[in-house]
């Protein structure tokens, strides 16, 4: 590998989070007590919610300290930006129906019988959820998956305040904190993350092992397999279940290049603002490359079909985005697997008349649920093990 003109200069150490300093809010074994009795009401977490939580609470959202206020929120919804100025892709907020919420409660957050943390509430309002819609997802319709949750699931207020964590979720995948990753990271040297919401196939595997090789990484680079496991489409595998996929790939293959690690989000389908929030977060979890694929969180209308967004949207926005960053795009390849030369670009492919295979996800699925033999090109033996016993 060659590290082009444009690569970074070399760092001392892994790359600083985004703001400067890894947030970290929560607080010691000793002082749990104590916090916990400050709390004069509770509230019960959704899944996005409990998501939210961790990530504040170990960094992820760095440099949040908490839910956004709605100075914040509105410049977010606005511009994609905090009161600060600095880059942020979508709003962090609590919610809730709760007219006896005011400002200056001290809130126990629970989740499936756990107490994940305290917050002080700050700021509380009724936001104007069409504007956050076409601000944020570029649609009002609720045919978007994240238009039809803030409107149909989220509450009629939203809550700011800083927060003091207790204790993280229990999941049946473990996250790693940023802190965790980053120490298992080399110094000095590019991190390049893949993002992925779907089970791991060969293409993948090949897709984030190339990236490696790209003109603006670096000879000693790593890449940071870290896909979601929280909420995301309705239709989508659950995390519980692709979680499974990862770790059975990460314990056949033995490649010293590759870090996994898996990350408690809930997605939000936004297109180009979901690659600005997905680059913020992997570098706070050390990153400085990240690769982003066509339509990268991209979603269809249940109607006509039709994407809310455009192939390049989301790439062309977080290019634009990476320099404030201090990050890097890896553009993601678009591999074909041919019977002549097996995975190669789809140029390639094109100009020396290859014979390319094609498996869509549909068809795929009715393979699975009819016991019929998953082609090894196209996915993992073990993958598929893993998704038929599911």
């Amino acid at each position: 590998m060659t590290a082009s003109a444009s690569a970074p200069a070399q760092r001392s150490g892994v790359i600083a989070p985004y703001g400067g300093t890894l947030v970290d809010l929560m607080v010691a074994d000793a002082e749990r007590a104590a916090v916990k009795g400050t709390a004069t009401n509770t509230i019960e977490c959704s899944d996005r919610n409990a998501c939210d939580v961790e990530l504040l609470c170990v960094g992820g959202f760095s440099p949040l300290r908490g839910f956004m206020h709605q100075e914040d929120y509105n410049a977010v919804v606005s511009g994609h930006r905090l009161a600060t100025g600095q880059l942020f892709g979508l709003p962090i907020v609590m919610d809730t129906d709760r007219d006896d919420v005011v400002v200056g409660d001290k809130l126990l957050l629970t989740y499936k019988g756990q107490e994940l943390a305290v917050l002080e509430v700050e700021d509380k309002w009724e936001p104007n959820k069409v504007a956050e819609a076409k601000g944020c997802y570029g649609t009002t319709s609720i045919e978007h998956p994240a238009v039809r949750m803030i409107t149909m699931e989220r509450k009629r207020y939203y809550l700011g305040g800083s927060l003091k964590g207790l204790a993280l979720p229990e999941r049946v995948f473990p996250c790693k904190t940023p802190a965790e990753v980053r120490a298992g990271l080399p110094e000095g040297e590019d991190v390049v993350a893949f993002q992925c919401r779907n089970p791991i196939h060969r293409a993948h595997y090949e897709l984030f092992t190339r990236a490696l090789h790209a003109q603006n990484v670096s000879d000693n680079a790593v890449v940071l397999v870290h896909p979601t496991c929280g909420p995301t489409q309705q239709d989508d595998i659950p995390g519980s279940v692709r979680f499974q996929t990862y770790e059975r790939l990460a314990a056949e293959v033995n490649n010293d290049s590759i870090r996994w690690a898996y990350l408690p989000y809930a997605m939000h389908m936004a297109g180009p603002r979901e690659a600005l929030q997905h680059m913020i977060i992997r570098r706070n979890y050390g990153c400085t490359h990240f690769i982003i694929g066509r339509d990268m969180a991209g979603c269809k209308s249940s109607l006509t079909g039709d994407d809310f967004y455009g192939p390049y949207d989301a790439q062309n926005f977080a290019k634009k985005c990476a320099p404030e960053l201090t990050m890097e795009t890896v553009p993601s390849l678009n591999l074909v697997y041919t019977q002549e030369e097996g995975y190669v670009t789809a140029e390639h492919a094109q100009a020396r008349g290859l014979h390319v295979k094609k498996l869509s996800g549909t068809q795929f699925r009715k393979m699975l649920r009819g016991g019929e033999e998953i082609p090894e090109w196209f996915a993992f033996k073990s993958v598929v093990e893993v998704l038929r016993a599911a």
